[in-house]
Parts: structure tokens; sequence; C-alpha cells
């Protein structure tokens, strides 16, 4: 009936197309929480209208009738929802008028500080090649809507490769971007806001929008080198802290890396100096040919006193063409049963071709990938290779089996873009994580109820793939080879076998299981587990929201008491609960909250936080695995919240400084830190132990790696001699709250902890040696802290809520 009214209504108006403007003009524009207004509407039924109505057109009117009328229906174009500018458009024919008009109009908008809105009336008028694209897109991009943006380029080359070379800039070591957020006052940006453009997620941003848009790598160098700085770092790391690489794929990889960069060469000697020697960084600032004068110090004294067997690098040793192992790796891993000639090597798309019918022959086939680290570069592949990768895991007649699939295809999917159009096909895939998942939670039944019927090393520092191989095998893998060049060629052999090993122990371990289910916790046929695992997740999926449902019931009814009105706002009220000490208290924060998290580790309190890349789900499995509380800001709080007991989660203000956002915290949770509190824990990792270095024990260890020139081992000289027994040493004035290891934990040769980590020697500024008699260690980063001002403005901040107890504490808060 409406319907049928408008359309007659429209037939009644003496000028139809004026008429309907000065409809629009009275309605409601932008309604909150509504897609579809009145004036859409009635725009909608206008355009259903004049479809019947040929004659009512702009081309019967006079050219400044038209004129008016466009500009009139500009002007609410700017005004009114989205949904509905299509509609004008097209009525109105805005897309013919004048350039310097539309440019005007949108131009106007971004004056107003209405950017997105500026973005979306040019998109529609497909007005971009008109504008400025970083007047037009940088205020959007400092609010974090880079996918506005995304849409405001896309189609474009020429603006694509704009925009990517813009974010590039702004990857750049000197890049700041105050000076960007000062040429838009009256923008308001919050910590929010500004996670979009913070160097990780800029790089991240980068590298995806030039594989998205096809841009040339050589417009993008600043993100490119900041993504291969950040993997060198991640190798030194991996190589002289965790130990968890060999010698040999550490070299292979960094060459990788640095390949001719000299500031990334540069880079590689100074993290040499830190992590391991003056000696290695010699050999490879000589085998990178570096300037002496962009050499950390002394590594040229160093480098003209190393002999000539030692002046070079040995980065090829030779491999190894025994496909056997050492009688000890028999002993200690898992070995594959086959012999060198059983093992075909595809690497060509002639082999592909040749041994594709075996390769898809009906049966079981062990799947698993190696990733080269690509560190911001693009692979190509051949057009056979996804046409073989689509044959083999659409086919339901062959079985995959594979260890954490959806890791893997995801990877084949962000590698390979043609997989996605089509999308790959997925049929017949067993993944082993999900029976090892289960195979695990019935060992702990079995645990708990009876006997276990198979050992499968609880304590055993294995983990993943490998720890399954040894509960269902006995032995398990090496994995030595797994960070390695997969993409050098020839592979050697070590390599060639551990990838053999990785895919072929899946054939064992399901024909294992498949034979003896029952002696693992598992139903005789394994391909039910992933079912069955699908449907517990829907089930529990399924509880939570009943449970949130049951909350908002619960928040409908009268609390009847504060204290109850708080446990359902899934608060907790200092009234009532006792006060605690940081060190009891213990918090996970999300990535909004990184200022947050450092500033309450300052007090004391245990905090862990999320790394920009991580999922706001880790924060809940934290909580529940460590008793701890989750402190969030945003969206993610409501989700959280429905994960964790009542009052586990705190959703707090974006805006707020860190102090202010601690402060309450302190309050919300009762915490009552103290002076000694402070600086208990390393505001880097977390840690609350430190070894106390008295100056002259510094002294010798910046000696013994050459940070000290030529006058401040002679002044050192005379501070040593003049400082009492480097036996003992003063702890700092006021920090009681921490454990404290004794010196001998620090290895004298190598100088790490026991966790691995070295002194970072390289932070500490030769010219404090005079004033600082003792330096205070985290042992398990290295991190070097001294007495300073620090303290003072710490005690200052906070004085608020700190609690004196003692005329000593007193005094110093006094201060």
């Amino acid at each position: 009936m409406l319907h049928l009214a408008a359309l007659q209504g429209f037939s009644k108006l003496d000028d139809p197309l004026e008429s309907i403007l000065t409809i629009l003009e009275s309605c409601p524009s932008k309604q909150k929480g509504r897609s579809h207004t009145l004036g859409f509407h009635i725009l909608k039924e206008f355009q259903t209208w004049m479809k019947e109505h040929s004659q009512v057109s702009l081309s019967c009117l006079p050219e400044q009738k038209v004129l008016s009328l466009q500009q009139q229906a500009l002007r609410l174009l700017t005004a009114t929802q989205p949904n509905s500018a299509d509609a004008l458009i097209e009525i109105y024919d805005l897309g013919s008028m004048d350039p310097a008009l539309l440019r005007f109009q949108i131009s106007r908008l971004h004056t107003l500080h209405c950017y997105k809105e500026a973005l979306d009336v040019a998109i529609k008028l497909k007005m971009q090649n008109e504008l400025m694209m970083e007047e037009m897109c940088v205020p959007l991009i400092l609010q974090d809507k880079l996918s506005v943006v995304e849409s405001y380029v896309k189609g474009n080359k020429h603006l694509e490769q704009a925009l990517v070379v813009l974010l590039d800039s702004w990857c750049h070591q000197n890049f700041d971007v105050n000076q960007i957020i000062r040429q838009f006052p009256r923008l308001s940006l919050s910590r929010h806001h500004m996670g979009g453009i913070r160097p990780k997620m800029l790089t991240k941003h980068v590298i995806r929008l030039m594989e998205k848009f096809n841009i040339d790598q050589a417009l993008c160098p600043n993100a490119l080198y900041k993504r291969r700085l950040d993997s060198l770092r991640y190798l030194m790391y991996k190589t002289f802290v965790e130990n968890g690489m060999s010698e040999e794929n550490w070299s292979e990889l960094v060459q990788t890396i640095i390949s001719d960069n000299l500031e990334l060469q540069i880079q590689l000697v100074e993290m040499l100096v830190r992590y391991s020697s003056l000696r290695k960084a010699a050999q490879w600032s000589i085998r990178y040919n570096i300037p002496q004068h962009r050499l950390p110090c002394n590594v040229w004294e160093t480098q003209r006193t190393l002999p000539d067997h030692l002046r070079h690098v040995i980065l090829d040793s030779i491999p190894s063409d025994d496909w056997v192992p050492s009688s000890e790796h028999f002993v200690r891993f898992y070995q594959v049963p086959l012999t060198r000639d059983k093992v075909i090597f595809v690497d060509t798309p002639e082999a592909l071709q040749k041994y594709q019918p075996l390769l898809l022959k009906e049966g079981v086939v062990g799947v698993d990938m190696e990733w080269q680290p690509t560190f911001g570069c693009t692979v190509s592949t051949h057009p056979e290779t996804i046409h073989f990768i689509r044959k083999l895991f659409s086919d339901p007649n062959i079985l995959k089996l594979g260890y954490g699939t959806s890791g893997d295809l995801k990877c084949l999917l962000a590698t390979w873009n043609q997989l996605m159009d089509p999308p790959l096909k997925v049929e017949g895939v067993l993944d082993l994580l999900t029976v090892h998942q289960n195979m695990l939670r019935s060992k702990k039944n079995r645990t708990q109820n009876g006997p276990k019927k198979v050992l499968v090393g609880e304590d055993s520092a294995e983990k993943g793939l490998s720890l399954m191989v040894q509960q269902v095998l006995g032995h398990p893998l090496d994995k030595s080879e797994q960070m390695s060049s997969w993409e050098k060629r020839p592979l050697r052999v070590s390599q060639i076998r551990y990838a053999v090993a990785d895919a072929y122990c899946l054939l064992d371990v399901y024909n294992v299981l498949s034979s003896r289910p029952a002696d693992f916790g598992l139903p005789s046929d394994l391909r039910t587990v992933s079912t069955a695992n699908a449907q517990e997740k829907k089930e529990k999926n399924e509880d939570e929201k009943s449970k949130e449902e049951c909350h908002g019931a619960q928040r409908v009814s009268s609390p009847s008491s504060a204290a109850e009105k708080g446990l359902l706002c899934g608060e907790w009220s200092s009234v009532d609960h006792p006060p605690v000490t940081p060190q009891q208290f213990r918090v996970v924060c999300d990535n909004m909250l990184q200022g947050l998290g450092r500033a309450l580790r300052c007090l004391g309190v245990d905090v862990v936080m999320l790394e920009n890349t991580d999922d706001h789900k880790k924060a809940a499995e934290l909580a529940r695995r460590e008793d701890r509380v989750i402190l969030t800001c945003g969206q993610p709080y409501q989700t959280l919240r429905s994960q964790v007991g009542e009052g586990r989660c705190l959703l707090l203000n974006c805006s707020e400084k860190a102090r202010d956002q601690a402060i309450h915290v302190l309050k919300h949770f009762n915490i009552q830190p103290t002076p000694s509190d402070i600086f208990s824990r390393c505001q880097a990792c977390n840690n609350d132990e430190y070894v106390a270095v008295p100056r002259g024990d510094m002294i010798k260890m910046l000696k013994q790696r050459g940070f000290l020139q030529d006058q401040d081992i002679n002044a050192s000289d005379q501070m040593s001699q003049q400082d009492p027994s480097t036996s003992s040493s003063a702890l700092p004035r006021y920090t009681h709250q921490c454990r404290w290891a004794p010196l001998s934990s620090l290895n004298p040769h190598s100088l790490t902890f026991p966790s691995g980590a070295p002194i970072q020697l390289h932070a500490v500024p030769p010219g404090l040696l005079p004033t600082i008699p003792v330096f205070y260690v985290c042992t398990r980063c290295g991190k070097v802290f001294w007495d300073g001002s620090h303290f003072e403005r710490v005690l200052s901040m906070f004085q608020d809520v700190l609690h004196v107890t003692n005329p000593e504490n007193q005094a110093a808060a006094a201060q």
C-alpha cells in the first residue's frame, strides 16, 4: 500500500526532480543505528517511478536548471548516508558535472574534517585522479582506517603505487609521525588509532599491499630493510640466546637476509659484538669489506690482530654425502626406513609431470611443508605446481596426513594467491594435530582414573610433531635443519633427510595409531576425531553464547547490592577485597595497553603483554592457564569477559595516559605498592631476578669484550685499584622485593646467564663508570640497570598510591 501511494504521489508533483530534493532536505539525513533512512526509501521509490515515466528526465530541462538541481543534489550527497549516494548520482547524473565543482564540494568536506565522507564521495564520483592522494588519505591512515584508503586507490595503478611508496617512507628509521600529525591539529587520535602506524604494523601493511597491488619491490626499500633487520635480530636471538640453530644454517640464512646491503652488514657486525665476540664480528666485517669508519669500537683493531687462518669466515662447510647418519643420531632420533635411492627429489616441471601419476595414486600420503623465510620478498611458482596442488588436495580418495594442516594451508594461500581464485578445494585431509590433542586429553584421563597404557614422557622437552613421534614411535624428530635455507640449491643431504623424515613419520604414526587406537585412547576410525572435535567446538561456542545471554538477563534484573552490581559488570571492587602486594597480582595486558604494562612492571606487578600480532583470545588463554587478570580496552572486552571468571577482566580507557591507567588498576584491585617495589621487576622482560655487578667486575667485562677505548681503560684501571673488594656489593637503595642471584651465575667466559641471555654490555656508557659503584643486571634478558634519576621520577609519578611503612622510605617519598 505504501509503495502504491508513493508512486501515485510522485505523479501529482509539478516538478518531481526538484520536489524530491526539497523533500529529502527536510528528511533526517544520517540516523544513527539505521542503515535505511526515510530519504533512502523515497529515492528508491522515485527511481522505480522514473523508469515508468521516461518523460521525467534531466535532458528535458534547460541547462541552467539542470546545473541548479545537480548542485542541490551534490550538497545532499555529502550529507546523506552512503547507501543513498548511488541513487542520487544516477538520478541527477552527478558524474557529468564540471570536475572543478565536484572537487570543490569534496574539498569542502575535507576542510570540515569529514575525511571519510570526502573519500566516500570521491569514490562514488570516480574523482580519485582529480585529487591529491596524500591530502585525502593521510588523515584516515592516522585514524587506522587504511581499509577505506585501499578502496580509494584500488584499480588505479598510479594511486596504488603512490600509497605504498608513502607508507614505505613512514617505515624509515628517522620518520617522525608527529610531523604528520601536526598537519592535522584538529584530528582526534587515540592509542587505538596509533596502533596502525607503529613501525611493525606499517612494515606489514607495506609488504601486504606491495603483493596485493603487485608493486615493484625497489619502491619499498624501507619496509624491506625493516623486515630483513627484524629477521636478522630473530636469527641472532635464536642462535646465540636459545642455541636453536647450527652455525651452518645460521650462516646461510644470514647471507640470504643481508645480501649486498651495507647497512644490514654493519648491523650484523654490531649484533655480533653484542651477542658473540669481537673475533667473529671482525671475521664478518672482513667478509663484507666494511669501511673502517663504520665499524663498532675495537673491531678494526681485532681485524689487524687476527692470524691469517682466522681472517675469513668459513661460509660453506663441505656437505656430507652420506645418507646414513651417525650412530649417535640412530640412538637419539627417529629414523626413516628408506634408502637414498627410494627418495625422489622433484625440482623441475618435467619431473613433476613424470611423477604426478604416482603422487596422485589413491591411498595415504604424508604431507609436510617447509617454508623458506621470504623476508618481505615475493615468491613465484609454475602453473603446473598450482594444478598439482589443486588435484592433490581436492581428491577425497587420497588421504592426506598432516600436522597443523590448517596453518600450512594458510601459508600456502598467502604465498600463492593463485590458489584463492577459484578457492582451493580441500577434501580427504586428516590433521594429526587434532588426533594428538585428543590423545593427550585421553592420556590425562587415564592417568587420573587408572594405569597408563602408553608411556608418553611428560617431562619431555619435545613439542608438536616431534613430541607426538616420540610418544607413538619412541624417538623424537631431529629438528636441527628446521631453520635452514630451503631456497638454496643443491639442498644438503641432511636437509633432504630432515624433510623426508617430517613427512614419512606421519605415515608411521598413522599406522601405529590405526592398529592400536585403544592404547592411545582414540576411536577405531581416526578420521572421526576431527568431526567430533568440530562438533565439540560448536557446542562450546553455543554454551558460551548461552552464558553471555544469561549474563545479559542478569544485568536486566536489579542487583541486590553494589558488590553484586560490580560482579555482574565484570568488575572487582576494592571495597570487597583485602589489600594485596604487587607480587601477588598477575595480569595480562592486550596489545593496546603496552604502556600500562610497563608502568605496572615499574611497581613490581607481574605483567604479560600481548604482541601487536597476537590474537586477543591469547589473553583469555593466559588468564586461565596462569591465573591472571585481563586488562583490555575497546571491543575485545565483551568477548574476553565471557571467557574468564567474574571480576577477572577490566575495561580501561585507551585515551588515558599510562600513569592514570596504572593508578586506576591499583585502586580498583586494592594493590598497595611501596617504594621498595619500584624496579623490583625488569620492565623489558618481566623477570624479577637480578645479579649485582660491582664496578670492578663491570670494568673487567667491558675490557674483555672490547667496549673500552684506551683512555677509558687507563681511567678504569685507576678506579679498579681504588674500589674495595669486588666480591661483595651493595643492593640498590629501596629495591628489596626482587630475587638476587649470585654473580657466579654469570658465565665468566661467554658472559651469559643460565637463560642463555648475554649481559648487554653495549648499553653501558663508559662515562658512567666513575659515578656508578654497582650495576644491576636482569638474569633473563641481560639488561643492565643502575641507580639514577629515574627512580625519583617513578616515585613522584605514583606518590599518591605508594604505601610508606618505614622512616627510610617515608623520607624517600617526601623527596
